[in-house]
C-alpha cells in the first residue's frame, strides 16, 4: 500500500458544546466504530480511532469497499450495524471476536455498513490541508451513486435542518449532531469540531461501587433501575469525580456497605450463567480482558439523580452517566425504567436513503 496519507491516522475529534453553533456544516453523530478506510487498488485497511486495525473483524465491508469506493483513497467515517431501522451498538461490539469463524458467522447474520463523512486523500493527492467545504464536494463526487452497504453521510449548512435532525434522528439510534467549520483543515487527534448530544436525567439506585486504581477511594458508582418484575438491573456507572469527592464518597457510603455480596440483588454477579437472565455488574467481556471487575456491595437504599445521553436497546446507559445530586426525597422502589423518556422511532432508511439494516436473527 502506497497512499499520500498512510496508516495509522488518528481521526479528528469533536468537543462538546451545549447548543448547535451557526454558520457551519452539520452532520448526524453516528453511534458506531469510528474508522479510516485506506484503499490502494486491491488492498483495503480499516483503521480504528486508536490506530489498531479493524480489517479482520469486517470482511464483508472489505469486499463491499473494493467495489464501491475510488481505487486510491482515504475515507473517514463510521462502521455501523442496523437492525429493525435503528443502530445497534451491541451487535457491533460482538464483532470484535478472536475466532475467525465467529466473525464470518456474524458478518453473514449482522452485516455492517460504512458511512463516509470525510475524504483525506484521493488518487495521488493528500487533502488534509484542503478546507472542509472543498473536501465535502470531492467526497460527494467520489461517492456519487454509491450503493449499500457504503453510504455518504447526509450533510447540510442549514442550521434549522440540523436542529430538526437533532430532534428526529435520535429515534434511529443516532446520538446528536456534529458541527464542522467550513474552512477546517483535517487536524489529526485534535478536537476541532463540535458535538451536541442529548442529555436527560434519571433517578437511579446506587447499589455498589468500584475502587479507583490510585487507592482506597471511589472509582465509579454502580447504578441500578427496577424492571417491571421488581428486579434491580445494573444499568451503568457514574465515574467523573474529583479526587477529593472520591474520598468523601467512601465516607458517605460506608453506612450502607455490606460485608459480602450474599443477599444483594446482584449477588450472583460472579456466575457467568447468571448474566444470561439479568443485567449484573462485572459481566465477562472481551473489552475488560484481565481487568479487576470486583466491586463493593451497598444496601440498595440511596437514590441519585444522574444525567445520561441515551439508552442502549432500552436496557442500559450507552455512555458513563454524570452524577448530579443525591435524591433523599425518592425511594429506591420508585427508580424504574418507566421514568425514562423514549425517543420517537425514526427509520434509519429515511436518513441514508436506502436501508442498510441487517435482518434480525
Amino acid at each position: 500500500m502506497d497512499l499520500p496519507v498512510m496508516p495509522p491516522v488518528k481521526p479528528m475529534l469533536a468537543k462538546s458544546v451545549a447548543v448547535i453553533p451557526e454558520g457551519m456544516q452539520y452532520e448526524a453523530k453516528w453511534d458506531g466504530f469510528r474508522a479510516l478506510v485506506f484503499r490502494d487498488g486491491g488492498e483495503v485497511e480499516l483503521g480504528s480511532r486508536t490506530g489498531k486495525s479493524l480489517t479482520r473483524y469486517f470482511p464483508e465491508l472489505v469486499e463491499a469497499l473494493l467495489g464501491r469506493v475510488p481505487e486510491r483513497c482515504v475515507l473517514d467515517g463510521e462502521i455501523v450495524i442496523a437492525r429493525e431501522g435503528r443502530l445497534d451498538f451491541d451487535a457491533l461490539t460482538e464483532r470484535i471476536h478472536p475466532a475467525a469463524s465467529r466473525v464470518r458467522t456474524l458478518a453473514e447474520r449482522t452485516p455492517a455498513s460504512f458511512v463516509a463523512f470525510d475524504l483525506l486523500a484521493l488518487e495521488d493527492s493528500s487533502l488534509v490541508d484542503v478546507p472542509l467545504a472543498e473536501r465535502r464536494e470531492l467526497l460527494a463526487a467520489a461517492l456519487r451513486g454509491v450503493t449499500p452497504p457504503v453510504h455518504l453521510a447526509p450533510a447540510t449548512t442549514d442550521v434549522e435542518i440540523a436542529r430538526r435532525w437533532f430532534e428526529e434522528y435520535e429515534g434511529a439510534g443516532l446520538d446528536g449532531v456534529i458541527a464542522k467549520p467550513l474552512t477546517l483543515r483535517y487536524l489529526q487527534d485534535e478536537r476541532a469540531m463540535f458535538k451536541v448530544k442529548h442529555e436527560r436525567t434519571a433517578d437511579v439506585v446506587v447499589a455498589g461501587y468500584r475502587l479507583h486504581k490510585s487507592g482506597p477511594v471511589i472509582g465509579s458508582l454502580l447504578l441500578g433501575l427496577y424492571d417491571d418484575r421488581g428486579a434491580l438491573q445494573h444499568v451503568g456507572v457514574a465515574a467523573a469525580f474529583t479526587m477529593k469527592r472520591r474520598a468523601e464518597l467512601v465516607e458517605e457510603l460506608e453506612p450502607l456497605r455490606m460485608e459480602d455480596v450474599s443477599g444483594h440483588p446482584w449477588g450472583a454477579w460472579a456466575d457467568e450463567a447468571a448474566h444470561e437472565s439479568a443485567r449484573l455488574p462485572g459481566a465477562p467481556s472481551r473489552w475488560s480482558g484481565k481487568k479487576d471487575l470486583s466491586w463493593v456491595p451497598l444496601r440498595p437504599e440511596r437514590v441519585a439523580e444522574v444525567a445520561y445521553d441515551h439508552m442502549e436497546n432500552g436496557a442500559r446507559f450507552r455512555h458513563t452517566a454524570r452524577f448530579r445530586r443525591w435524591r433523599p426525597d425518592r425511594t429506591p422502589e420508585s427508580c424504574t425504567y418507566a421514568q425514562l423518556e423514549e425517543p420517537v422511532r425514526y427509520d434509519l432508511a429515511e436518513i441514508l436513503g436506502t436501508p442498510p439494516a441487517a435482518p434480525a436473527p
